[in-house]
């Protein structure tokens, strides 16, 4: 294990100024390069308790641009339009590149990294995604996965496509073996004359 002392709040590690024991790996990959932490030697120690005024003062800062971003973007709707089977399963399935891209496109410029899944996207419908702004904001943004701007109007409004056309279907299919029924009973009579 590695001692570190975190330069930012980390989600369940720890906040600002703690100092936290990790995996080497973990602190060699994510922390130490992503400038979230530094190793907690003397020297390190005694830069951050000069610098942590100044830490704090740039987090807030931060902070507040990023609360500022959540109040718009929290409960923006963005529609991702993907291929699917009749069951409603996807050919493939809605990455966070595809959502960081819908949301961009909606005016808000949000790296794929700071989309949160918490598993894929496999089948057509609402979903809430967890879009974080800063260590400590996050905002909530609902993807609309359908198979057209229309289905996705109605899944909007609370309407499953799928089910009416299983249900348009099935009405078909009882029209169309009512009319077979009413033609195999004119048939025999038909035949008599």
């Amino acid at each position: 294990m590695i001692e570190l002392i975190l330069l930012e709040r980390v989600e369940n590690l720890g906040q600002m100024g703690q100092v936290v024991k990790v995996r080497p790996g973990f602190a060699r990959n994510f922390l130490l390069p992503q400038k979230k932490a530094l190793r907690a030697t003397k020297d390190n120690r005694a830069y951050f308790e000069t610098q942590r005024a100044q830490l704090e003062a740039q987090n807030l800062k931060r902070k507040g641009e990023a609360e500022q971003v959540a109040a718009k973007l929290d409960g923006t709707h963005v529609v991702i339009i993907r291929q699917a089977g009749e069951s409603g399963q996807l050919y493939g399935s809605v990455s966070a590149r595809d959502i960081a891209d819908a949301v961009t496109t909606a005016g808000f410029t949000i790296a794929r990294s700071q989309v949160v899944l918490d598993r894929p996207i496999k089948s057509l419908g609402l979903y809430k995604t967890r879009i974080i702004l800063h260590p400590e904001v996050a905002a909530t943004v609902t993807a609309n996965v359908a198979q057209s701007p229309e289905e996705a109007a109605m899944q909007e409004q609370g309407v499953d496509p799928l089910s009416l056309a299983r249900a348009a279907a099935a009405a078909g299919a009882d029209t169309a073996g009512a009319a077979q029924e009413a033609a195999e009973a004119s048939a025999p009579e038909a035949a008599e004359k």
